[in-house]
C-alpha cells in the first residue's frame, strides 16, 4: 500500500493596448482530457454562447491576450490559494489552471480568517514575456507578482507602495518608455474614494515613482468609481471603469491624448432593458486578425448574484468615433447593454465543427490523487496538519483546533471550500469519520458558508458519534450554531451527506447510510453572501480541545451533480 503524503497546498507545479505583439506560447496549461460541469456550460455547441460564460464567483476579473491564449484573473480576498488565474482559447471555455498565491503575505496576518480583506480587484498584464499581476491589499498596498508560465511557479510578492486604502492597480507600459500605474481608493481605509489616481513606475515596474495625480473625480457624476484599468488606442489614453456601486452601477471610460488629463467621460454599458444588474468591472481584450480580416474586440465584466457571488459575463465590443460601445446598441446612442446569447469570438483555428473542446472549471473531486484538486481554497493560509492527499482514492482531513475566542464556524481557518457552481446544483460526498477516543466534540462534514451557514456534521460525544445538522444565524456577528440531532452513526461507517441548491440559493441538506436512499434534515436553508463573495460549499473537521493527537475524517469523493427531477 502506498503511503499517504501531505498536501502540497502549493497548486502550481509592451502592454500599451489590449492587443499583444504574439510572444512564443507559454507551457502547456491544459488537462489531457477538458473537465465538463454537469451543471453550467455556456457553449451553446452551435456556434453561440450563453451567458454568463463563467457561472460562479470569479469577482473583479481582469484578462489579457498572449499570443493564442487568454488568461483571467479575479480578486481572492482571504482564500488560499490565492489569485485564481484561468486559460481560455477563445473566451468561451475556460480552464482554472491555477494560483498565483500560495500563502497570502504578511503571512503571520493572514493565519487568522481575514473576511474581506486580503486580495482586491487584480489587474493581469503580459509584457517583456513574462506575465505581470499587480493586486492590492487595502490593509498593506499594491503587491506585483510575474511569471514566464501563467500556470506558475510566480514569484513572491514584491510591495509595490505600501499604505492602507490603495486598491485597483492596473499597469501601462507607455510608448515612450514610461511605466504608469492607475489605481482606486477605499474609503474605509483611506478616508476618501471616487477618485483615480495616476503615478509613475520604475521601469522594472517594482516600485511607485511618485505621489502621483488624480486624474478623475466621481463624487459628482459617478459615485464610488474604482476598478480602473487603463489602454492606449489610437494616440488616447483610456481609463475604463465601473461606477455607481456594484449591484446597480454602470460601465464608464475616460479618455484623454494626455496620460494625466483631462478626460473626457462616456457610459458605454449599462443594464438597459436586460436582466443583468450593474455589468461592469473587467478587461477590454481582442482577437487576432484572421483571414485578412480585424480581430475583435470582447470585454469581460461580472454581475452581482448575491449569493451566487460574481459571476462572469462576455460581451461583444466595437469602436465608434474612437468609444468603445460594450454589448448590444438597439438604439445607437453609444451605450451598449449585455447580451444573454451571442456569436462565439472569431478565433483563428476555429470553426464551425472545429471548435475547441467545451470546458469548465473543476468542480468535482474524486481525492484519488496527490493533487487536491484547484477548485478548493482554505479560509487563510492553510497549516500542513490541517490534511493529507494520497493516491488511495480520499483526502483525509485531520481535526483541528480553532483559536480559543471563535464562536462558531465563521471565523475557522480550516474550511475547504469552493465557489457555488451554478444557480441549482447537487453536490455529494462520501466520508468515514474516525475520531479520537480521548476526545469530545470533533466534528466534520459538509458545509454552505456566508454572513449565516449552515452544515450537516458528524460529531463525536461521550455516547459515541451523532449526525447533527446545525444552522448558525449571523454567523458573522458571533451568534452561536443552533443544533439538532439527526440520527446516531456508527463510527468508522460510511456516511454520505448532500446538499441540493435551488433558485434562490435554497439549502435543503440530506444524508444516507447506502448512498441510494437519501433522508433530509432539517427545513431549506437560505443561502447568504459572504464578506464581498458569494456564498461557498465545502467540508471541514474541527475540534474543541487540543491533546497530543486528533481524530481524522476520510472524504472518498465530492460530487457535484445537477438536481434530479424530484428535487424541484
Amino acid at each position: 500500500m502506498n503511503s499517504v503524503r501531505i498536501i502540497s497546498f502549493f497548486f502550481l507545479s509592451t502592454v500599451t493596448a489590449v492587443a499583444q505583439t504574439p510572444r512564443p506560447k507559454p507551457a502547456s496549461t491544459e488537462a489531457e482530457t477538458p473537465y465538463v460541469s454537469k451543471v453550467w456550460v455556456a457553449d451553446l455547441g452551435n456556434g453561440t454562447y450563453k451567458n454568463p460564460v463563467l457561472n460562479a464567483d470569479y469577482s473583479d476579473p481582469d484578462a489579457c491576450r498572449s499570443g493564442d491564449d487568454y488568461y483571467l484573473v479575479a480578486s481572492s480576498f482571504d482564500a488560499i490559494p490565492g489569485l485564481p488565474i484561468l486559460h481560455s482559447k477563445d473566451l468561451v471555455n475556460w480552464t482554472l489552471i491555477g494560483h498565483a498565491l500560495k500563502r497570502q503575505p504578511p503571512f503571520e496576518h493572514f493565519e487568522k480568517t481575514q473576511h474581506g480583506n486580503g486580495v482586491w480587484a487584480p489587474a493581469i498584464r503580459y509584457h517583456n514575456n513574462e506575465f505581470y499581476i499587480y493586486y492590492p491589499d487595502p490593509d498593506f498596498g499594491i503587491y506585483l507578482t510575474k511569471a514566464t508560465n501563467p500556470a506558475g511557479p510566480w514569484s513572491e510578492p514584491v510591495l509595490v507602495e505600501g499604505g492602507k486604502g490603495l486598491i485597483d492597480p492596473c499597469p501601462l507600459w507607455d510608448d515612450n518608455g514610461q511605466v504608469y500605474l492607475v489605481h482606486g481608493w477605499a474609503g474605509s481605509r483611506a478616508g476618501i474614494k471616487s477618485i483615480l489616481t495616476v503615478k509613475k513606475l520604475n521601469a522594472e515596474g517594482t516600485k511607485v515613482l511618485d505621489e502621483g495625480v488624480i486624474v478623475y473625480d466621481g463624487h459628482e457624476t459617478d459615485p464610488t468609481i474604482e476598478g480602473p484599468k487603463i489602454y492606449k488606442r489610437n494616440g488616447y489614453y483610456y481609463i475604463f471603469a465601473p461606477a455607481g456601486g456594484v449591484p446597480t452601477g454602470w460601465q464608464l471610460v475616460l479618455r484623454s491624448k494626455e496620460i494625466y488629463g483631462p478626460y473626457e467621460r462616456k457610459v458605454v454599458m449599462d443594464q438597459g432593458k436586460s436582466p443583468i444588474n450593474g455589468p461592469h468591472q473587467g478587461a477590454w481584450v481582442d482577437t487576432k486578425p484572421v483571414n485578412g480580416k480585424p480581430g475583435e474586440d470582447w470585454f469581460l465584466h461580472f454581475q452581482d448574484k448575491e449569493a451566487y457571488g460574481r459571476v462572469v459575463h462576455l460581451q461583444p465590443m466595437k469602436w465608434v468615433n474612437d468609444w468603445p460601445v460594450i454589448g448590444i446598441d438597439a438604439d445607437g446612442d453609444g451605450k451598449g447593454e449585455p447580451v444573454l446569447t451571442y456569436k462565439k469570438p472569431t478565433i483563428a483555428g476555429s470553426s464551425p465543427g472545429k471548435e475547441f473542446p467545451v470546458s469548465t472549471p473543476v468542480e468535482s473531486d474524486e481525492f484519488s490523487s496527490t493533487m487536491l484538486g484547484r477548485q478548493w481554497q482554505w479560509q487563510a493560509n492553510p497549516k500542513g496538519t490541517w490534511g493529507t492527499t494520497s493516491n488511495q482514492g480520499f483526502l483525509r482531513l485531520y481535526s483541528y483546533k480553532a483559536p480559543e475566542e471563535i464562536k462558531n464556524n465563521w471565523d475557522v481557518p480550516n474550511l475547504l471550500l469552493q465557489k457555488f457552481p451554478a444557480e441549482r446544483f447537487m453536490a455529494t460526498t462520501k466520508l468515514t469519520f474516525k475520531p479520537n477516543p480521548k476526545l469530545e466534540n470533533e466534528r466534520t462534514g459538509l458545509i454552505i458558508m456566508g454572513l449565516s451557514y449552515a452544515n450537516l456534521v458528524l460529531k463525536s460525544g461521550k455516547d459515541g458519534v451523532n449526525l447533527v445538522y446545525g444552522v448558525c444565524k449571523k454567523a458573522s456577528e458571533g451568534k452561536p450554531e443552533v443544533e439538532t440531532v439527526i440520527a446516531k452513526i456508527n463510527a468508522g461507517s460510511p456516511v454520505y451527506l448532500r446538499v441540493v441548491v435551488t433558485e434562490g440559493a435554497r439549502c435543503q441538506f440530506s444524508y444516507s447510510l447506502d448512498g441510494q436512499n437519501f433522508t433530509k434534515t432539517g427545513d431549506p436553508f437560505q443561502a447568504e453572501v459572504g464578506r464581498w463573495i458569494g456564498a461557498k460549499m465545502g467540508i471541514f473537521c474541527t475540534r474543541t480541545t487540543q491533546i497530543n493527537d486528533s481524530g481524522y475524517a476520510d472524504f472518498d469523493w465530492f460530487r457535484v451533480e445537477s438536481v434530479p427531477t424530484e428535487n424541484p
